[in-house]
């Protein structure tokens, strides 16, 4: 692993545990188990276990430190002002949609850069349920804009499900006719 690539894995770390952070804020109700803030903050958690394992594996032991108490201070208190500002205008699902985004394209960068396959693969796996959460989040803000959503379309996303191959085909045409 080179340094560019730890500092990749660093970046990305302290991006998924930061978004933790505002996801725990976001939680209105910490009792329920299955909200998307829950789902997404084990996603995170997943994405940042996995980082710390890979870089506590390098030979050098500068490479091998995990995030400081300062920065979970710092992230803590960067995700109270967030959500409170997110709470007070009423958007606290598309604020947060927001963060997890940027989650997203720092796991894509690592995922494409990444040499590891077993660590590429562990990435594809976590990037693929942070964009359904990511889809799911989107539904769910059109929603709390106050948007008339058609309910079959917001069941259709919660399970993952993508469009209708005959939508895929209707979408794709110009490709196809090469």
């Amino acid at each position: 692993m080179i340094d560019t690539e730890v500092e990749r894995l660093r970046r990305l770390r302290n991006a998924a545990l930061r978004v933790r952070a505002i996801a725990a804020v976001m939680e209105s109700d910490p009792a329920q188990r299955n909200s998307v803030f829950a789902r997404s903050a084990l996603v995170l958690w997943q994405v940042a276990r996995v980082i710390t394992g890979r870089l506590r594996a390098h030979p050098y032991l500068s490479f091998q430190q995990g995030p400081s108490e300062a920065r979970a201070v710092r992230d803590g208190i960067f995700a109270a002002v967030l959500g409170a500002m997110a709470r007070y205008r009423g958007r606290t699902v598309r604020v947060y949609c927001d963060e997890l985004r940027r989650v997203a394209r720092e796991v894509d960068d690592a995922r494409a850069l990444t040499w590891s396959p077993d660590l590429s693969d562990d990435l594809g796996r976590s990037q693929a349920r942070i964009h359904r959460l990511i889809r799911e989040l989107e539904v769910a803000s059109l929603v709390e804009a106050g948007t008339n959503v058609d309910h079959t379309v917001r069941l259709d996303t919660r399970a993952g499900a993508g469009p209708a191959p005959a939508e895929v085909a209707e979408g794709n045409w110009p490709y196809l006719a090469l």
